[in-house]
């Protein structure tokens, strides 16, 4: 197969996967055209009244829990979560929250789990990602994709946490790149069992885990090609093999981070979960709900380490002032709360996306885990400058959590990766009304003209207006200006760039990156200005307006909207010539 045979494929497989169905225009793809899909992202989403109560007796029965029995230091000491902490995270409902009553779960929203987990990681994030894995991953296909009988036979003792769950994709050859799993699952003559074999690595919970859904290759009846399917796999079953329980790592050592085999292993049909051959679009729509609760978590990170840095800047006394009073330590504690702010909004506005059965929200999803651990990340090391030397002992959480949050950037889908998918999937739209444009006046016939037209028109439209963003507050009218100036110039740029490229623009990782950063900037500012609004509403109602304090709001705006000009500045003002070719010439060197 040559390059461009391949290239092909590859477009194929992924229209295939990502754009079947029905294709709404939610907020993140209306962005690349040019419009602002208002219902999606306002009014500022609530948890329902009757569920806010039971969610806030919850939170304060976890709080006395974590206060009272999680001990983060031991359990980074020692690489385990004790058994006792897993139970009664099973008591306190957190390892089954948005499972229905009927199989024991509280039947919670994807918002109000994610209340949940920000104060878990607050606090723990071996804790976190382990409830995460067990959870938002490990039992969610069930969830999503188990028949009744399939859910009466598993969920009550995963809900409770009597088993633990996990999900298992990770191999070799397939990470970030999740359609490459090579674990092979045959059909036994008879179409009773499946044989499975292959290899897993890194999975989350793999050692202690009493059912996996795992991904293996099936082939497709009438068909020589083969296709992912999910199954359900228990360790009991002949042939499975723990080849490491707990692999040592870095960070997050309180996970039972593990490897596996299975070798002839039979699992049953009826342990296939979902439709045959469909088992990647399992995994990822799985992953879009443990990506949002991973901005959870490291929203609930975000706030230790503005609560650790305020603490620290208002009592360190040095030159015969406290840090706080510096204005490079002002700096950094202003861009911890404006990005916690940012975060926590995100956060909720993607998983209302969710709760409301919206039906393709993978870039939103993609924008706020790359957003939340890129942020984190930055919010780390600035806390810990401001703590200076004693942050790199092990007496305070600063080393730990640095440890800790280093993965996040890679799992659940490499930032890298996640940047390109947001690019490529986002200009699909636009890209795809400039094809038929072009086709048309290259092969003109009656039956383009009209797909042409309407495709011309909605490019046009996009390139005359700029989008209206509905807010309440006066007071934010000018914020909302201009929110809507910089998607009509986002949108100028996405259609420069693709006329500029047109389909080499698929390879052209650097022009994707900037373009994903805008528009991940643009999302994030619109959670704030939402987030905002409401509050600014819910004090004017309340009579309290001038007490409400929003500079970290205000901050991020200014700096959120500087990040986007500069984005789309460096779209046409850049060293990636001298940046591939200083790679170039190194990567073609020898190793010396």
């Amino acid at each position: 197969m040559n390059k461009g045979e391949a290239r092909q494929k590859e477009i194929q497989q992924a229209e295939e996967l990502l754009f079947a169905g029905p294709q709404a225009l939610g907020f993140a793809k209306g962005l690349f055209q040019g419009h602002f899909v208002s219902d999606w992202v306002m009014p500022y989403p609530d948890i329902p009244a009757a569920q806010q109560a039971e969610l806030n007796k919850s939170l304060a029965e976890l709080r006395q829990f974590l206060d009272e029995h999680l001990d983060p230091v031991e359990i980074d000491r020692q690489a385990d979560i004790p058994r006792e902490v897993i139970d009664g995270l099973g008591r306190v409902g957190v390892l089954g929250a948005t499972a229905s009553v009927e199989y024991g779960g509280r039947g919670f929203t994807q918002m109000a789990n994610c209340k949940l987990l920000e104060e878990i990681g607050r606090r723990c994030a071996s804790t976190s990602v382990f409830v995460n894995a067990h959870h938002s991953i490990g039992i969610r296909a069930l969830l999503l994709f188990g028949t009744h009988q399939q859910k009466q036979r598993w969920l009550p003792k995963l809900v409770n946490g009597e088993q633990l769950g996990a999900f298992a994709l990770t191999e070799r050859e397939a990470g970030s790149d999740a359609a490459n799993v090579q674990m092979q699952a045959r059909p036994t003559q008879d179409g009773s069992h499946f044989i499975l074999n292959g290899e897993k690595r890194y999975i989350t919970n793999a050692g202690i885990a009493q059912v996996l859904t795992v991904m293996a290759r099936t082939p497709m009846p009438g068909s020589d090609k083969t296709a992912i399917t999910a199954f359900l796999v228990t360790p009991d079953m002949p042939g499975f093999t723990i080849l490491e329980a707990r692999m040592p790592k870095m960070g997050i050592r309180g996970t039972a981070t593990g490897r596996f085999s299975l070798r002839d292993v039979k699992v049953p049909k009826e342990n296939i979960l979902g439709p045959m051959g469909k088992g990647l679009k399992v995994a990822l729509t799985v992953l879009d709900f443990g990506r949002t609760t991973f901005g959870a978590c490291c929203t609930g990170a975000a706030k230790t380490c503005l609560r650790l840095a305020t603490e620290h800047a208002n009592t360190r006394k040095q030159f015969n002032k406290t840090l706080g009073e510096f204005d490079l330590v002002k700096k950094k504690i202003a861009r911890i709360a404006a990005g916690a702010y940012a975060m926590e909004a995100m956060t909720t506005i993607t998983a209302s996306l969710i709760d409301r059965g919206l039906e393709d929200y993978m870039i939103e999803t993609a924008m706020l885990k790359v957003f939340t651990t890129e942020r984190l990340w930055e919010m780390i090391n600035d806390a810990f400058q401001i703590y200076g030397g004693s942050a790199y002992f092990v007496d305070l959480p600063l080393e730990r959590m640095l440890r800790d949050a280093r993965i996040n950037q890679i799992g659940e889908g490499s930032n890298e990766v996640l940047t390109s998918f947001i690019a490529l999937v986002g200009m699909r739209g636009p890209g795809m009304e400039f094809k038929e444009i072009y086709d048309t006046v290259m092969k003109p016939s009656r039956d383009r003209m009209g797909k042409a037209w309407a495709a011309g028109m909605n490019r046009l439209g996009a390139a005359i207006r700029i989008p209206d963003v509905p807010i309440r507050s006066e007071q934010l009218r000018a914020n909302a200006r201009q929110l809507g100036r910089l998607i009509w110039r986002f949108n100028f740029a996405v259609n420069r760039a693709l006329i500029t490229y047109r389909e080499p623009i698929l390879d052209m990782q650097l022009v994707q990156e900037r373009i994903a950063d805008a528009a991940t900037d643009l999302f994030a500012s619109t959670c704030v200005l939402s987030r905002w609004d409401a509050e600014l509403q819910f004090a004017r109602r309340n009579g309290d307006s001038a007490s409400a304090d929003h500079s970290a709001a205000d901050l991020f705006l200014r700096q959120s909207f500087r990040r986007i000009r500069r984005f789309l500045g460096e779209l046409t003002d850049n060293d990636d010539k001298s940046l591939l070719a200083t790679a170039k010439s190194f990567l073609g060197k020898p190793p010396s």
